[in-house]
């Protein structure tokens, strides 16, 4: 094929030239097209990431069945541990009806996703002469879904 010069190359009934699409891109133009794109994914991948870090209620309700052992779900209803009924927001050791160790009712801590999420992970750890013999719950995700849980029973 034989080069044509842009005279040569124009559209058939146009004045105007055919380009290719080497010869048309420019970083300003590029940048309009998919720069809106790109921030649309990023925020999306952000809102997904705070979703999961958050921890699922219907998760942490099945999570929740290592605990309803010793706890209750229900307002003012203690076993061997307190109900963990509206425990978000209140003061460690402080569940009426129910008789603390020592150790937990000294804690001076509110029960928070965070101090609950050190608590979760190793109970005798974060209060040594605890009464509560559980072990903790290693899986970060699942301390989080547990919490998530607590959380909605108010």
């Amino acid at each position: 094929m034989v080069a044509q010069s842009t005279d040569e190359r124009r559209v058939r009934g146009s004045t105007r030239p055919r380009h290719t699409h080497a010869e048309t891109w420019h970083p300003k133009l590029a940048a309009r097209r998919f720069l809106p794109a790109l921030v649309g994914t990023l925020g999306l991948s952000l809102v997904t990431s705070a979703a999961t870090a958050e921890g699922d209620p219907l998760a942490g309700k099945r999570v929740f069945a290592k605990c309803a052992i010793c706890h209750t779900a229900e307002p003012g209803k203690n076993k061997i541990g307190p109900s963990l009924f509206n425990l978000i927001g209140r003061p460690a050791g402080s569940a009426p009806g129910y008789s603390y160790s020592p150790a937990m009712h000294d804690l001076n801590k509110i029960w928070d996703s965070a101090v609950l999420d050190e608590y979760l992970a190793s109970p005798k750890a974060m209060v040594p002469g605890t009464k509560m013999t559980f072990p903790g719950i290693v899986n970060k995700q699942e301390r989080d879904d547990v919490i998530a849980f607590l959380s909605t029973l108010r």
